[in-house]
């Protein structure tokens, strides 16, 4: 049965309460409280630093079975080798998300390209092919030569999405290039209307009987995960 996973791209933000959080909550019971209310979570620190396995089993442990997290792939491969001559780095940083996998709590990977990354469709298959099939992997382009029927076609050989991301200034098109979909969320604010039409998207792609993963962007203030609760509530009801 496809699934709707909805969460933010991070967790913990003090500034959340008491709106999100309850004004008495200790941090270190943010990730357990957030899970009792969205059901998935982007990790974008993960850019910066491989994850430690000890992290890895807090956060399972934290989580309900349905939870999943997504993670953010490191700058190594997507702006300092820029998807080229990976192969030793890439195995290392799989190698640190085994325990998700295991744990069946492993999201889509999230490769996002610098805005100065030009399209290069040799190279992106080439990248392709060294991930492992079974992993869901999804890519967002920021550089406007991307958004080309040639993208489309190199994302849908290897049943890779494209992540959809809005922000204030660009939105990807909605091209769907895999059996899930992935969103990324990035304006300040949404109104209900907007947020209405997301609920109307989300149960579109359930309805073909894909699994959508969509995120608000982090920030101080506690709107993207009361968004998120919103459009998941709205989604499966």
């Amino acid at each position: 049965m496809p699934q709707l996973y909805f969460g933010t791209s991070g967790w913990a933000y003090p500034s959340w309460k008491p709106a999100f959080y309850p004004e008495k909550l200790a941090q270190k019971k943010f990730l357990n409280y957030y899970a009792s209310k969205l059901n998935a979570v982007e990790v974008n620190y993960s850019f910066r630093q491989l994850v430690k396995e000890t992290t890895i089993q807090n956060w399972i442990a934290e989580t309900p079975d349905h939870f999943r997290f997504t993670i953010k792939a490191h700058q190594v491969l997507t702006h300092i080798k820029r998807l080229k001559e990976t192969d030793e780095f890439l195995k290392r940083f799989l190698a640190t998300l085994e325990a998700l996998e295991r744990a069946a709590r492993l999201g889509p990977l999230l490769f996002q390209l610098p805005p100065n990354f030009k399209a290069d469709q040799a190279v992106l298959a080439e990248f392709l092919k060294c991930l492992p099939r079974s992993l869901r992997a999804a890519f967002e382009f920021r550089h406007d030569s991307w958004l080309t029927d040639a993208t489309w076609n190199t994302l849908r050989e290897r049943n890779v999405a494209l992540c959809v991301a809005e922000t204030e200034d660009r939105t990807t098109p909605d091209i769907v290039t895999a059996d899930f979909a992935y969103y990324r969320y990035r304006k300040p604010s949404y109104t209900a209307e907007e947020r209405k039409a997301m609920v109307s998207r989300m149960n579109e792609h359930l309805a073909a009987s894909r699994d959508v993963f969509a995120y608000f962007k982090h920030e101080e203030t506690p709107e993207g995960a009361l968004y998120a609760v919103d459009v998941l509530q709205a989604s499966t009801t």
